[in-house]
């Protein structure tokens, strides 16, 4: 019987080593998923401001080319108006 009990002992502590373990392995993977995630927010937030600049600059060419004055450079206003046909007239419809 006491051998049975030291048995039971050794099973016992080897599973508490199993657990301990697996819970250390588990603290490790939902700190590597914190730091990933942190990491993939800090890169959209980055991309999120490169957006901005282009957006910006896009912007600012956008407006000088809609306050320019098309007269007063040269062009100009077209002799005829065409019109695009309001339904599809392509053979693939």
């Amino acid at each position: 019987m006491h051998n049975l009990r030291l048995s039971f002992i050794s099973l016992t502590s080897g599973a508490v080593g199993v657990l301990l373990v697996v819970y250390i392995g588990l603290i490790a993977v939902v700190m590597s998923y914190a730091a990933l995630t942190v990491e993939f927010s800090q890169s959209v937030k980055n991309d999120e401001a490169a957006v901005a600049v282009l957006e910006a600059h896009y912007l600012a060419s956008v407006a000088s080319v809609t306050d320019t004055n098309y007269l007063a450079e040269g062009y100009a206003a077209p002799s005829a108006q065409l019109f695009v046909p309001a339904r599809s007239v392509t053979a693939l419809r």
